[in-house]
């Protein structure tokens, strides 16, 4: 197949979003609209995009970078893409017509996107770009039983599409075909250079319509063909809040359908997000209100309770992650480990085979050796637990000193007693013990008992102060 010219138009403020944000960054299954888009532009061989921004121009550039960025780390591909801007908004026409000076002036072919039309499947972009490789102008169009607000597909006697009209230019027999223009056609770029400027702005809006290229091929008798998505989803573009929480929900019903088809049990399907991207084994379950972020790989048998929120985390074998627990990735989980509930694994966190991470109990660059165990209301931030550790309710490490962080080094089979401290920098020799209630703030001996608190003073017969009553 030859080069091919994406343009994204994506200039639009988006004004019944009610929002100061460009209405192609608001983000569906946590990702910009555009992002969506990109996805499967990219995804296409040979493709160049060209993105037409406008409000907002900055933000959508920086976002353009970030996928770039991604991508590159991702696939260890680059797609070229570069942005430019549509100063005054004067319709879809001039839109396009902002691209072409950059598009390739060789055989290739043309495909116009848009980018709050988030839910386009690669495989119907390649049908449609090789029907435009044959040099027809290909049209996406769908049938919908209420096609108000959209422009019409106009067929002569011989069905053969003569043209488009939009809403606000049609007779009454015309707003009542129900084939509508999605907007998303694909041609040879030869011929799009040589339409754009015969392009009027004489009608209702004062705009230059891309669709009118229709009715000049038809007039030149160049091919029309018609293509239609699987889906109108597929297709449907984001104008409201309403609509992007319809596409939403469509998007997240399709993961899991995919995650269940994989073998993967969800308690209740409507109530799944997944925001990034799942990899899982056999035999896992994910309870109700589960949201998932970033790339998340569930190994054989893994358990995840109600209400979790997992993003950038690699849980091994037979791992149960219960009700409420927040993972903040990248976070590693090995086989036979338990967390939860109310626990929160935060970045660096790292969890040998059956080890346990109890209630309310938070981890930052922590790991945990194997059979090593917090159980309750603990913080454990850069350190290193080695096997069989017990941890006490509410230890914590001290490890920021207003300016730096510092690391605590736990060896194997340390006993660690309820409510202590410890100061880092520090070790705990292996085989060492903690009294409960201890500050300690110098390297511990192995096998060793470290107590670090002041004697216990006890006064008989002491009056409790009272309030002098007025």
């Amino acid at each position: 197949m030859s080069a091919i010219d994406i343009i994204i138009l994506a200039a639009g403020k988006g004004t019944r979003m009610r929002s100061e944000l460009p209405k192609v960054l608001h983000r569906l299954a946590g990702k910009p609209l555009i992002t969506h888009v990109l996805d499967a532009a990219s995804a296409l061989a040979d493709a160049r995009i060209t993105v037409v921004a406008g409000h907002g121009m900055d933000l959508v550039q920086g976002e353009i970078e970030n996928f770039q960025g991604e991508l590159q780390q991702r696939t260890k591909n680059s797609c070229p893409i570069k942005c430019i801007e549509q100063q005054e908004q004067l319709g879809t026409g001039h839109a396009v017509q902002q691209a072409i000076p950059g598009l390739d002036n060789s055989a290739g072919t043309a495909l116009v996107l848009y980018g709050d039309v988030p839910l386009l499947d690669t495989r119907t972009l390649e049908r449609m770009l090789a029907s435009a490789a044959q040099g027809k102008l290909t049209l996406l169009t769908v049938v919908l039983r209420d096609p108000s607000g959209y422009g019409r597909i106009l067929r002569d006697s011989a069905d053969q599409v003569i043209g488009i009209v939009e809403q606000k230019d049609a007779s009454v027999d015309q707003l009542a075909i129900a084939e509508i223009n999605t907007g998303i056609m694909a041609m040879p770029v030869t011929r799009l250079k040589e339409w754009l400027p015969q392009l009027s702005n004489d009608n209702a809006q004062g705009e230059y319509y891309l669709t009118d290229i229709v009715a000049l091929a038809a007039q030149q008798k160049i091919a029309i063909e018609t293509l239609h998505p699987e889906s109108l989803e597929e297709v449907e573009g984001v104008n409201n809040r309403s609509q992007l929480a319809r596409l939403e929900r469509y998007y997240q019903a399709r993961q899991a359908e995919t995650l269940m088809e994989a073998g993967v049990a969800l308690a209740d399907p409507a109530r799944f997000d997944c925001r990034g991207r799942i990899t899982a084994g056999r035999d896992v379950f994910i309870d109700i209100n589960c949201v998932f972020a970033g790339k998340v790989t569930l190994g054989d048998g893994v358990s995840i309770g109600p209400n979790c929120s997992i993003a950038n985390a690699t849980i091994g074998d037979g791992a149960i992650i219960k009700a409420n627990t927040v993972i903040e990735g990248p976070v590693t989980i090995e086989a036979g480990v338990q967390v939860g509930p109310f626990a929160r694994l935060r970045e660096g966190t790292v969890l040998r085979k059956h080890a346990k991470v109890g209630n309310f109990v938070e981890t930052k660059k922590t790991e945990f050796g194997e059979g090593s165990k917090a159980s309750h209301l603990s913080y454990l931030g850069d350190t290193r637990l080695g096997k069989d550790v017990n941890v006490g309710a509410g230890t914590i490490t001290c490890n920021y000193d207003g300016v730096n962080k510092h690391r605590t080094d736990i060896g194997d089979n340390v006993f660690v007693g309820s409510n202590s401290s410890l100061v880092a920098p520090v070790t705990i020799g292996e085989g060492a013990t903690i009294g409960a209630g201890s500050t300690i703030t110098r390297d511990v001996p192995p096998n060793s008992l470290s107590v670090a608190r002041g004697k216990q003073k006890t006064i008989e017969g002491w009056q409790r102060p009272e309030k002098k009553r007025t």
